[in-house]
């Protein structure tokens, strides 16, 4: 494909297959995504017929992989490499150099072999600037070959264009040739010396020429446009060394199998996901995360594919292997995401769609009414191939893919897997963002924050009785509080039995004597005196913190405090979105008291507490009804719902499979500011897009009226083919380097 009018052109071929209920064409990566009704066709039936399809519209394609039971993935054959182009434009420019030299070197009063001189050589000049123009022509065949082919087919792109116009120039110069012949042979020297100045050689080789530049430069950038990917997929080792009976053997990755021993040792890329079983070392983790800071790993913790072993040597069990590792999902998730079409990218299509017909008919009418006013033959004719030239609409069909892919490499960098092109464009107007708070904004672990002491215990000796007391206990937060003890090498007493009392807490017997956990009126219904609890109760629950009351029959122990960790950076990122200008509402499933502790902590004035996951997707559907545009965030796992039911739904943490399922955007990290983060992504790549789309047209909109002569009686502007060749070529690099801006995009500290 050489232009959006070729992909506008495959879309409507393929969309017109039976079954085939949406296609989209990438002209940036030369990708195609298609859904199908697999209750009405087989795949099998729908690949071939999209491959037929592709084919007769003048095209190739092939079947890359099949994303799911109803959507399907082609690619093509690459058109042309960037090193082949490179060849190409060496071949023209080497050529071009000489044929300019010849074309103006009279005129410029330059230096010329003594054969060219004398009227008895006229035909020298000229015919050395046809056979110079040959080896352009025969290193731009692809122009004539696609263009003319696309033209038969009634489908006219870029290339028709380019093939049109450099075939008028030919011709014109060939009649020229002939008219020279003509006037020497009867002694008209007039008619010599026109045509020997007026050969349009030169401009048909510079056409060319500077096309093949500007398809070289837009090559190179559109490999920049890749980099993230490519840098992700070149961290893949492609062998591992597994271990099997004592005994190392190097393995290509393809043939490592699950449960596979994998011995990694420092410096060397971990090849699967896995769960590590001896060692202890640092990992790098900033493929996935952004972040530059190594992380300790040791036995029984999970790695991925795609880390760098940093400290020692490790071993570890293949758990995901190849497509299913961590590092190949992500992978495919930024090229579907890249992929697909953001909705303002039908501004373009629509566009595109008529450009190069309509950029034929301003030619043909150029030429007719200079021609009617009576203009010479050769300001029609730079007329008539400016126009066709400069209104080629490459830059159109690059202005949202190049934006979408660069933005979807970035966030891939920084730890964000965003799904599709529509979520970008849905991001930037996001005007409400709803938190739930364990696992978003908390940690999602409780742990022990407060030991407070009503008797003589000091504070581990308190804790040695509540985490022996809670220790049987199947209360939720009553493992936070054995962990706090392990952690504090705080050794269990010895239990003697235990009772537990649903909703209210646990009774226990150590050491012969009758201990109580749990609420309040546990151990006042137990015959305990809770009044030296009470200052600390109100002040515990405002705080959002759950209280365990301890005692003795008859005697207050204390109090042991748990409560879900605020994440250190949960602060920042809600005040990062208060700044952004959005609405922020925490929804919590905790009682309202507890819920209005947290959010004061944290500065949420918007609160909705004791939310079932029903009520949470509710409430969106309400605020969507209002007309906000809402996105959800949490853990992508009691959240699916909610998720399902925002604008765009934000999971933190991919480490599970419905996170990646259920959400539009993937934070790798699990940490808030990563949704600030990716929010300000979409709205760069938004802004970069428009930009993009103005670049592409505004060529468009100055250009053809200058090239079609509309001002030239008035103010004396035209564009001769050659600068038109030379805005053409600009106006598609300046949407791909506008579009590399976004690799500039950063995270801020």
């Amino acid at each position: 494909m050489s232009c959006s009018a070729c992909s506008t052109h495959i879309e409507k071929s393929v969309s017109k297959i039976p079954g085939v209920t949406e296609v989209n064409v990438n002209l940036l990566s030369n990708t195609m995504v298609i859904s199908f009704n697999d209750l009405k066709v087989k795949e099998s039936e729908v690949v071939a017929s999209v491959i037929s399809a592709v084919g007769n519209a003048g095209y190739q394609a092939s079947q890359h992989r099949t994303e799911s039971k109803n959507r399907a993935q082609f690619d093509w054959n690459p058109n042309e490499s960037y090193e082949h182009l490179g060849i190409r434009l060496m071949v023209s420019a080497f050529f071009c150099i000489f044929l300019l030299y010849f074309a103006i070197a009279k005129i410029a009063m330059l230096p010329l072999p003594s054969l060219f001189y004398g009227i008895e050589n006229a035909l020298l000049l000229p015919f050395s600037q046809f056979l110079l123009l040959l080896p352009i022509v025969i290193a731009s065949k692809r122009y004539f070959e696609r263009g003319y082919l696309a033209l038969l087919r009634a489908a006219p792109t870029m290339d028709s264009l380019i093939a049109i116009g450099s075939t008028a120039a030919i011709v014109y110069g060939i009649s020229a040739l002939y008219m020279i012949s003509w006037g020497y042979g009867r002694s008209n020297m007039v008619i010599v010396e026109k045509y020997t100045q007026d050969l349009y050689f030169d401009t048909a080789g510079m056409v060319l020429t500077l096309v093949t530049l500007g398809k070289y430069l837009e090559s190179g950038a559109r490999r920049q446009t890749r980099k993230a990917i490519t840098k992700l997929a070149n961290m893949r080792p492609d062998t591992a060394t597994i271990l099997k009976n004592g005994i190392e053997t190097l393995v290509h990755v393809k043939d490592i199998c699950i449960g596979d021993v994998i011995v990694i040792r420092p410096g060397q890329h971990i090849p699967v996901d896995g769960e590590i079983l001896e060692g202890h070392t640092t990992v790098d983790v900033s493929a996935f995360t952004g972040d530059s800071i190594p992380v300790d790993k040791g036995k029984g913790d999970r790695v991925t594919s795609a880390s760098v072993n940093l400290t020692r040597p490790i071993t570890l069990r293949a758990e995901r292997i190849g497509d299913d590792t961590t590092l190949a999902r992500i992978i495919n998730l930024v090229e579907e995401a890249s992929s697909s079409k953001a909705p303002i990218s039908s501004i373009a299509d629509r566009i595109s769609s008529i450009c190069v017909t309509v950029a034929i008919s301003i030619s043909i009418l150029t030429a007719i009414v200079w021609f009617l006013l009576g203009a010479n033959v050769t300001f029609i004719m730079s007329s008539a191939i400016s126009v066709l030239v400069i209104a080629c609409p490459c830059a159109l069909g690059l202005a949202t893919p190049a934006a979408i892919m660069v933005g979807m490499g970035k966030g891939a960098q920084n730890g964000i897997l965003v799904k599709t092109a529509e979520t970008l464009e849905v991001a930037h107007s996001v005007d409400t963002i709803i938190l739930d708070k364990t696992g978003a904004i908390t940690e999602g672990k409780p742990r022990v924050t407060d030991i407070i002491s009503l008797c003589e215990l000091d504070h581990n000796e308190l804790l040695a009785y509540a985490a022996t007391i809670e220790h049987p206990s199947e209360h939720p937060l009553s493992w936070a509080i054995s962990e706090e003890a392990e952690k504090s090498g705080v050794a269990l007493l010895p239990l003697d039995s235990f009772i537990p009392f649903p909703g209210e807490g646990v009774s226990a017997f150590i050491r012969g004597k009758e201990y109580f956990g749990g609420g309040p009126d546990l151990i006042a219904k137990k015959g305990t005196d809770i009044s030296q609890f009470l200052p600390y109760l109100g002040k515990l629950s405002a705080e959002g913190k759950t209280a365990f009351c301890f005692a003795e029959k008859g005697k207050p122990l204390g109090i042991v405090a748990v409560a879900d960790i605020i994440k250190p950076d949960s602060v920042r990122a809600i005040s990062d979105f208060y700044a952004m200008g959005l609405d922020v509402i925490m929804f919590t499933a905790d009682n309202e008291h507890a819920a209005r502790g947290i959010a004061k902590k944290i500065g949420i004035g918007k609160v909705m507490a004791r939310l079932i996951p029903e009520d949470r997707a509710k409430h969106i559907q309400t605020l969507k009804t209002e007309g906000h545009v809402v996105a959800m965030i949490g853990d992508g796992i009691n959240d699916a719902p909610a998720l399902a039911a925002a604008d765009i739904g934000i999971a933190i943490g991919a480490g599970t499979d419905i996170a990646l399922d259920s959400a539009d955007i993937v934070l790798v990290r699990s940490n808030l500011r990563d949704a600030v983060i990716a929010l300000r992504l979409g709205k760069a790549v938004m802004q970069n897009i428009k930009e993009n789309l103005f670049w592409a047209l505004i060529y468009n909109i100055l250009g053809i009226p200058i090239a079609a002569g509309i001002f030239y009686n008035f103010f004396g502007w035209s564009l001769n083919p050659i600068l038109a060749a030379v805005v053409m070529s600009l106006s598609s690099v300046s949407v791909i380097f506008n579009s590399l801006r976004l690799n500039s995009f950063k995270k801020k500290k």
